[in-house]
């Protein structure tokens, strides 16, 4: 335990909050993450979901509804790294496959590289 505030920050109470935001194109997930036993955890600020889905298209996914929600995305991105003392780096966890996996993570991959 050191090192926990590499991925939590502390909060009131000695309770520990996950530096993580959780990013879907469609509530469903986001939603049972929150509702789950875990999901107290987590900043409500730091789940940003779409309305719709990609439906498993890259190009959607890339284009259309990840491209609505990438400034959102970035912005809490930049939330997190301005409270952190020394930033080394990121760490993302992504499906590979279907619209958000796929077409939003190579548009948000894409944009932290050009930030």
């Amino acid at each position: 335990l050191e090192r926990i505030n590499v991925y939590f920050n502390e909060a009131a109470s000695k309770r520990y909050v996950p530096r993580a935001v959780l990013v879907d194109l469609e509530p469903g997930v986001i939603d049972v993450i929150r509702s789950g036993k875990y999901g107290g955890l987590y900043k409500p600020d730091n789940c940003i979901f779409g309305e719709s889905g990609a439906g498993n298209n890259w190009a959607t996914g890339h284009y259309t509804e990840g491209a609505e929600l990438v400034d959102q995305v970035l912005e809490v991105v930049r939330k997190e790294v301005e409270n952190c003392e020394c930033m080394q780096g990121f760490q993302v966890t992504q499906s590979l496959a279907g619209g958000t996996g796929s077409g939003f993570g190579t548009l948000l991959i894409t944009k932290f590289r050009e930030e």
